[in-house]
């Protein structure tokens, strides 16, 4: 079976372009394939992304080149794609842990097609990532040649201003590459999503960071993000996601792939110390034993770089190993209860959707989010960095990330009503991610399809991260 559908200006949404319609193409004989080989044959992957874009309603302009609706000649254009990290965890290949170079090369192709300037393309990975063995030299090489052949610049550039490297040690230091005048500096304050749950206590936490760091931007009243100042200087931003599970989101698609433009990750709360029984969510219940592990690796990631940080590191890993029956969500909030992450990724939504270059949030859009899905494998299970591969053959295309991600949904049988970071994405305020009346839909094929549909078409099963078992996937109907 192949079921395939074929100063600064911004650019803000496509009146054309309805941003409750995402374009959906899919090759279900992909799934034969083993996932290192799914990716081989470049007319596959290119009519995938094609007939993606077309079925969302570009081309209107020139079907040969459906970015020209949205790229301006002469514009500058922001690439996003996911590069989370150099390897997988669990070391079952790297197709389903980021966006695969084919895809972003293709994808790219698309974008110089419709004759811009300039193009960036960027990500800021975990401050541990190696760089060098994520961005190698034969795809710097082809990048170029990308560039060469159509005139455009183009650069390959990391987001991140901190980096952590190897100091003598053998541990981790955390090191500036990047001057801070190439970043804007957001203070939500009490519009944050965050503020509700705020404590003066600092109980914020990124799983191995200084949560010191954290507390001096996240408290009651001040909630502070730093953007790389590349979204503001570009004319059109288009996302290239990975799609996969999430331990601490349920999902990671079109909206949490936007948090790889902040700058720093000590900026980014993924959880709150403590139990869901005493007022944190990094695990459910309550634990005194959990609760000295928490202490032992906060004291390990107070002291990175010196003599004791290797051992306080082995001991809180050791305290958590030797807890019988572990609370869920182990030490860093990954399981259904985290409270805090969804809320720090639509902060970030609203700054993309909203933030001016001088660090306001404006009453109207400021710019259009679009975005051109990798679900050609996906990663299901303990995703971002220790995911399985989950062979799906699809593409998607959209101008609204919200509406993307509840097709997302379907696409891996999930209910996004169960999943926060996606339920709470619709929900009204005076700065709403996606409009009332625009209810989340696919075009398939030149028809248009719900959710239902979807699911029924070309749905799949994935597999929920642990700690979301039993608690996001949609129902089975029985016969």
């Amino acid at each position: 079976m192949n079921v395939q559908s074929a100063p600064h200006m911004v650019s803000v949404s496509d009146p054309q372009l309805n941003p409750g319609c995402v374009g959906i193409a899919c090759d279900v004989d992909i799934r034969e394939l083993e996932p290192e080989h799914c990716y081989d044959d470049p007319s596959v992957v290119s009519g995938l992304i094609r007939d993606a874009m077309l079925q969302s309603g570009l081309g209107r302009r020139n079907p040969a080149v459906p970015l020209a609706d949205i790229i301006k000649p002469g514009q500058s254009v922001l690439l996003k794609p996911n590069w989370v990290y150099h390897r997988n965890q669990l070391q079952l290949g790297d197709e389903c842990l980021i966006t695969h170079s084919q895809f972003v090369l293709h994808a790219l192709g698309e974008v110089v097609a419709a004759k811009p300037s300039r193009v960036i393309l960027g990500d800021a990975p975990i401050q541990g990532c190696d760089w060098e063995a994520l961005i190698t030299p034969e795809f710097l090489s082809r990048v170029d040649a990308v560039a060469s052949d159509s005139g455009v610049k183009i650069e390959v550039v990391d987001f991140r201003r901190t980096v952590t490297k190897t100091n003598d040690l053998g541990d981790g230091i955390d090191i500036d590459q990047r001057d801070l005048d190439r970043y804007v500096l957001f203070d939500l304050g009490k519009d944050s999503y965050l503020e509700p749950i705020s404590s003066p206590r600092g109980r914020f936490r990124v799983t191995n960071y200084d949560p010191r760091e954290l507390a001096r931007r996240h408290q009651p009243g001040r909630h502070q993000y730093l953007l790389c100042k590349e979204l503001f200087e570009a004319d059109v931003m288009l996302q290239l996601p990975k799609l996969k599970t999430h331990r601490k989101a349920g999902i990671t698609g079109a909206i949490k792939n936007i948090v790889g433009l902040n700058g720093n990750k000590d900026f980014l709360p993924h959880h709150r110390v403590g139990g869901s029984d005493s007022g944190g969510d990094c695990y459910q219940g309550r634990d005194l034993k959990m609760r000295t592990a928490e202490w032992l690796l906060d004291m390990a990631n107070r002291s990175l770089g010196s003599l004791a940080y290797r051992p306080l590191r082995k001991l809180a890993a050791l305290q958590s190993r030797c807890l019988r029956n572990a609370p869920i969500g182990g030490l860093e909030g990954s399981w259904h209860g985290n409270n805090t992450c969804w809320r720090m990724v639509l902060d970030l939504n609203r700054i993309l959707r909203f933030g001016t270059v001088d660090g306001r949030i404006a009453d109207k859009p400021q710019r259009s989010i679009y975005s051109l899905t990798d679900a050609i494998v996906c990663g299901q299970g303990d995703g971002p960095l220790a995911p399985e591969p989950l062979v799906v053959g699809a593409v998607t295309f959209a101008s609204n990330s919200v509406a993307a991600e509840w097709i997302h949904c379907a696409i891996l049988g999930l209910d996004p009503t169960k999943i926060p970071l996606v339920q709470q994405a619709r929900a009204q305020s005076p700065w709403t991610l996606l409009e009332r009346d625009s209810e989340p839909h696919g075009r398939l094929d030149s028809h248009q399809v719900s959710f239902e549909d979807i699911r029924e078409m070309i749905g799949v099963r994935a597999k929920p991260p642990g700690g979301w078992e039993g608690q996001i996937e949609l129902e089975v109907a029985v016969s």
